[in-house]
């Protein structure tokens, strides 16, 4: 499971900072918190470094399917 929403809300981000700090459309940020897309692992990558995480800080892997 994707815990973008919570790590962006923790770092105090609205989902149109973290679109433009990792380079995707606000759009896709809103589709990917609410679980109507899942992200590759390039856009992965790109979120955790905007974010200043880890892979496993976006990812409970204990949750995914």
């Amino acid at each position: 499971m994707l815990r973008l929403r919570e790590v962006r809300e923790a770092r105090n981000l609205s989902q149109a900072d973290l679109a433009r700090l990792a380079g995707v459309a606000q759009c896709h940020i809103s589709d990917l918190e609410r679980g109507r897309r899942k992200p590759s692992f390039e856009v992965l990558i790109r979120l955790a470094k905007a974010l200043e995480c880890s892979l496993d800080d976006l990812v409970d892997l204990r949750t995914a399917s």
